[in-house]
């Protein structure tokens, strides 16, 4: 069992409806289908996918994808985000964040870790 295996049984112990999709060059695809949202956004909830990449977790993860219709209360983009990125293994699409960490520490960070660091982001309604 390597490293990706222990993580996300870590992660499917607090969100039992997480996916994971192993996308060919790429690494495994996360998915969330339900992730609360705070105030400020147009919606309530939205998915949230990203990309545990080969080698994770020497290799960091790196930006991630929520609903392609997920706007701020106003209808605006959010601040570092587009509909334009591609997600790897999945054509339904969405809004790609631009959203990086530096504080990654592969004997101690998880996939718990980078969802953590996604909220934070999506709490910054910006």
């Amino acid at each position: 069992m390597g490293p990706l295996d222990v993580h996300w049984e870590r992660l499917i112990e607090r969100f039992p409806q997480a996916r994971l999709l192993q996308v060919n060059g790429s690494g495994a695809l996360v998915t969330l289908p339900t992730v609360d949202l705070p105030a400020g956004w147009n919606k309530e909830s939205t998915s949230v996918r990203f990309l545990a990449p080969q080698g994770y977790p020497f290799a960091k993860p790196d930006c991630f994808w929520a609903d392609g219709d997920l706007r701020l209360a106003s209808g605006a983009i959010p601040h570092a985000s587009n509909t334009s990125n591609p997600i790897p293994g999945d054509p339904t699409g969405g809004l790609w964040f631009s959203w990086h960490t530096d504080h990654w520490n592969a004997s101690r960070d998880d996939l718990l870790t980078w969802l953590a660091s996604i909220r934070e982001r999506l709490g910054r309604v910006q």
